[in-house]
């Protein structure tokens, strides 16, 4: 079979439902028999089509992380007071990573394994997240006294640590604190609010 007859549709549908069995299962529990299944294929259409669940799930990711970065930049020189900014980068960054809970994992191990080849493939014709405007928006507040005195760099740490970390101790939240999955989503959708107050109550004069 020649890669002339492999058509968008299929492909669509085998992307829809390997993201399914990814957010259902994660990358470790996904198996492409599940793929297939849930695709409503069988497995050796799946595999002309990709590979192995590695290949699916780095396309996956890419698609997903040309959705975020692109949002974030957005926001980061966007012309807003700093407080709206903030609260805007929280519900962006958080509705992304819900549609797609399974990057943070995802990210953190590639970067463990291999990082300059992991970031040249994640940059690769993108545009990179450029925070420049933002600190130096931070530091000028700083500087005209409407928030304390603050690293702009501590500032963006605590607010993508704060909005990350509950997906990555996803497994260990919803266990020590029995949370379903509509629980903890609920939850996620709260922190675009909570996260934002938290940080500007404790910058604000």
């Amino acid at each position: 079979m020649s890669k002339a007859k492999k058509d968008k549709p299929t492909e669509e549908r085998i992307l829809a439902a390997a993201k399914n069995i990814f957010v259902l299962k994660g990358m470790a529990g996904a198996r492409m028999q599940d793929i297939a299944d849930e695709a409503g294929i069988n497995k050796a259409l799946l595999h002309y089509y990709f590979k192995n669940k590695e290949q699916l799930f780095e396309v996956i990711f890419l698609e997903a992380a040309q959705k975020l970065f692109p949002k974030i930049n957005q926001v980061f020189n966007a012309d807003q007071p700093l407080f709206e900014k903030i609260e805007s980068f929280c519900e962006e960054y958080i509705e992304v990573v819900m549609q797609n809970p399974y990057l943070p994992l995802f990210v953190l191990n590639e970067i463990n394994q291999d990082p300059e080849h992991f970031l040249d493939k994640v940059w690769a014709g993108r545009t990179k997240p450029d925070p420049t405007k933002f600190l130096e928006q931070i530091e000028r507040e700083v500087k005209k006294g409407t928030i304390k005195r603050i690293s702009p760099l501590h500032l963006l740490m605590n607010l993508i640590s704060m909005a990350i970390f509950p997906f990555v101790a996803k497994p260990m939240l919803q266990k020590n604190l029995g949370l379903d999955e509509l629980q903890f989503r609920l939850i996620m959708q709260q922190r675009k609010k909570e996260i934002p107050k938290f940080i500007i109550d404790s910058i604000k004069k």
